[in-house]
């Protein structure tokens, strides 16, 4: 065998994977790049995430599927609500709390998270702490 085709197996392992742990949506975030990117003409589920573009942080955006059906050219994710939900994402749209990596997608200054039912504001730059910790101040 190959290791392209080795890759491209342990690849749709991890695809698989992904899928099947129904992980709550911040959990879903931190692994977004697992998931299976969005394909037209293919048949979802309800509840079956996939990846597609970047989010406002430039960081993969993953979408819950809504309705069952098998997606085409004009309904894209981003465009179609009644089909698919961004994860990651309030239903106001802010962006749900994820714990950073590290300094390369820590939040800044003025950035909007909601976190435990309260929206958070950051108050420093590289705020890579829970929002209650240090750094965020609730927003009123």
């Amino acid at each position: 065998m190959n290791q392209i085709y080795i890759a491209e197996q342990m690849n749709r392992a991890f695809q698989m994977l992904a899928q099947s742990l129904h992980l709550p949506d911040t959990n879903a975030m931190e692994i977004a790049d697992l998931y299976e990117a969005y394909e037209v003409g293919k048949t979802y589920p309800v509840g079956y995430i996939f990846k597609y573009g970047v989010n406002a942080d430039g960081e993969t955006q993953l979408y819950s599927v809504l309705q069952e059906h098998t997606s085409q050219e004009d309904w894209k994710p981003n465009e179609t609500p009644s089909l698919y939900k961004a994860v990651g994402f309030t239903d106001g749209g802010i962006s749900v709390w994820t714990q950073p990596l590290g300094a390369t997608d820590a939040y800044m200054k003025d950035d909007v998270v909601e976190y435990n039912g309260k929206i958070w504001v950051s108050t420093i730059d590289g705020n890579v702490w829970k929002p209650g910790v240090y750094g965020w101040t609730i927003k009123e």
